[in-house]
């Protein structure tokens, strides 16, 4: 059965996203959809190696077989650690409520 599937790769950038449709043979795999997409030409910082994957927003490997009509998604790595970023703004509001109130007793 030489049967196709209808993939899309997509690689998602701060101000626009990259969506490329393919046709592959049955049992390509995800590295094999990133190849075919051009993607990784396009954008050499790309790495397999680092970026993380996922099909549909479910982490997968590069080796992973796809099924038809999957979406395969290349992850840019965080810029900031989301866990730091909600213990800063914590403490900024913090010291902004004590700031306000000591203003308020003079």
């Amino acid at each position: 059965m030489s049967e196709t599937l209808s993939i899309e790769v997509i690689y998602a950038l701060p101000h626009k996203q990259e969506i490329v449709a393919l046709k592959l043979p049955q049992g390509a795999t995800a590295r094999q959809a990133i190849e075919a997409s051009g993607l990784l030409q396009k954008y050499p910082e790309i790495d397999l190696a680092k970026n993380k994957l996922g099909v549909f927003a479910k982490l997968t490997k590069p080796d992973a077989a796809l099924r038809d009509k999957d979406r395969v998604e290349i992850y840019r790595p965080l810029i900031a650690d989301p866990k730091e970023v909600r213990k800063q703004r914590a403490a900024e509001g913090k010291v902004m409520k004590k700031g306000a109130g000591e203003g308020d007793a003079e």
